[in-house]
């Protein structure tokens, strides 16, 4: 039978988007950073944010047994970025987690049309987050939606558009491409709170001709809110910058009534997220078989892709940019949100996921902060210089920091988790983009050693010079303590004014000789150079009250 006329059917979606964004620095009234969250957090009932009480922070009552499994799966370092650490048995004061999470509660669904003209397809909300970090001036929103009972094109369809900061262009009709047609958040009575403008081509090509940096669309604009676009013209103390792909990166989770039905192509469309083949086009593959003939040894985890197991026939397919898993509707262990595969997609799969995007992520904004300081700088301005200096000063300590707190290559000693994990650090390109980064903050870090090395030589020069022509000064009036005047019996008032006109005389010659110490140190290297005429050395004296350009 063909795929048109009878697609398989996907019981269960669930899609989680997580977008990475940068925050620009928030400043506190005294001109110390503040945190973001506590920005967020003091803003009150303007903002729809509250922070989230989970259950390791939380009435213990609502600590469930996936949230046991979902902390014993990773490694002890892992544990204690993601949950920090728990009171001691002496009674000492908890460390939390330097990830913060709030939640807002008002958005219940999204409506979304794939395409002009198609029936509208409705999408309950499960949360939707935003995480912080300690001492990173990034922030990570997260989506998750489900749907029942979807066509397999539908949810091919919803992968590909449904999270996607902006559009990618338009058609000849003036219909955005590659995204939602529609897409409006829903209250829980159905009330539209805010939709998508993805269609006003106008709009988003002023501001890009305007700004040089693309329009967030309206209904992603208005879910970060009291967030605001740091190119937006409206005010907030909250600002972001887009930090990756206007493509959020995406798990999925697809319960299929049987998983076997799905041909080769379908794997292809769902783990590349290239959206379903369209009416009329062919349905083999979307590329070409070269470039996919390592498909299932690059992005497929087949491990339990067999019919044995407590969840036969599943499936994990991961590119980095998204981590996809399917299987059997009709497995109770794969739809188990308790201790099953879904919970495990929940939680572990989601954590593994969030991790490396985190980590990509700062490495990204580690990049863009060396950038900026560099076009910021004006080498001709002591106080841009100033700025430079303190900026990379501060991006390095920083860049420790994150090492040392955030940056690590294996997170659980479990042997699924450690496979998805490495192939998405793998797809994401980690571990270069990490040595690149390390290499670039440790250049200027160096170089600022470098010119502060410098600096001191040049110090030590003048002082040495001033030093070596104060010495003949002092040596010839201090000689066998010989005294030119005999003023030892005259009055007080006459031994001060003699002492005020040695002073202001002696501090006038200092001052003279540092303002020539850079040419009396070339006369004093001529001086010292037996291979130098006498002729030079009288030529290298002269240079010394030469002007300069002559």
């Amino acid at each position: 039978m063909s795929v048109e006329s009878h697609p398989p059917c996907v019981r269960e979606l669930r899609q989680v988007l997580l977008w990475p964004l940068r925050l620009m620095p928030v400043r506190g009234s005294e001109g110390r950073h503040a945190k973001p969250w506590e920005v967020l957090a003091d803003m009150g009932e303007a903002s729809p944010w509250r922070e989230v009480v989970d259950e390791f922070t939380g009435d213990s009552q609502r600590f469930h047994e996936r949230h046991y499994n979902e902390f014993v799966t990773f490694l002890p370092y892992v544990q204690r970025f993601l949950y920090g650490e728990g009171r001691s048995q002496k009674g000492g004061s908890a460390t939390g987690s330097p990830m913060r999470v709030f939640r807002r509660s008002d958005v219940s669904a999204v409506r979304a049309v794939l395409h002009p003209g198609a029936a509208p397809i409705t999408l309950d909300i499960v949360h939707v987050d935003l995480y912080f970090f300690l001492d990173l001036d990034l922030v990570l929103l997260n989506v998750e939606v489900s749907a029942r009972d979807l066509a397999l094109p539908q949810a091919q369809e919803l992968l590909y558009r449904f999270g996607r900061g902006y559009p990618a262009g338009w058609d000849a009709d003036g219909h955005a491409q590659h995204c939602l047609f529609s897409a409006e958040w829903l209250d829980a009575a159905g009330q539209v709170l805010a939709q998508s403008d993805a269609n006003q081509r106008d709009l988003f090509m002023a501001h890009v001709s305007s700004h040089r940096a693309p329009r967030i669309a309206a209904h992603w604009a208005w879910l970060l809110e009291p967030l605001v676009s740091d190119h937006s013209e409206r005010s907030g103390p909250l600002r972001y910058r887009q930090i990756e792909y206007y493509r959020m990166p995406q798990l999925a989770f697809l319960a299929l009534d049987d998983p076997r039905a799905l041909s080769r192509s379908d794997f292809v469309r769902l783990g590349l997220v290239t959206g379903a083949a369209r009416p009329g086009d062919d349905p083999c593959l979307p590329y070409a078989e070269d470039h996919l003939a390592d498909f299932e040894q690059r992005f497929c985890y087949d491990r339990f892709w067999s019919s044995s197991g407590a969840a036969p026939y599943t499936r994990y397919l991961c590119s980095g940019h998204s981590l996809l898993v399917l299987g059997d509707a009709n497995s109770p262990f794969f739809v188990c949100r308790d201790r099953g595969v879904l919970a495990q997609f929940r939680h572990q799969h989601f954590l593994l996921f969030l991790i490396a995007h985190f980590q990509k992520a700062a490495l990204l904004m580690f990049s863009d902060r060396l950038a900026e300081a560099l076009k910021n700088l004006d080498i001709a301005d002591a106080a841009s210089v100033r700025r430079f200096k303190r900026t990379i000063r501060d991006s390095f300590a920083s860049f420790l920091r994150f090492t040392h707190r955030y940056w690590f290559h294996e997170v659980s000693e479990q042997a699924q988790v450690r496979a998805l994990f490495r192939m998405c650090s793998s797809h994401l390109g980690l571990d270069p983009l990490y040595t690149e980064v390390k290499e670039r903050i440790g250049e200027m870090n160096q170089y600022l050693d470098a010119d502060s090395l410098r600096r001191q030589a040049n110090t030590v020069v003048r002082l040495t010079v001033v030093t070596i022509f104060g010495l003949i000064g002092t040596v010839t009036t201090g000689f066998l303590g010989m005294n030119l005047l005999a003023e030892a019996d005259a009055p007080v008032g006459q031994k001060l004014g003699i002492f005020a006109l040695v002073f202001v005389f002696t501090t006038a010659l200092t001052v003279y000789t540092m303002v020539k110490s850079k040419r009396l140190s070339d006369f004093l290297d001529v001086l010292s150079d037996e291979r130098a005429s006498a002729w030079q050395k009288v030529r290298a004296l002269g240079l010394v009250w030469r002007r300069t350009g002559e």
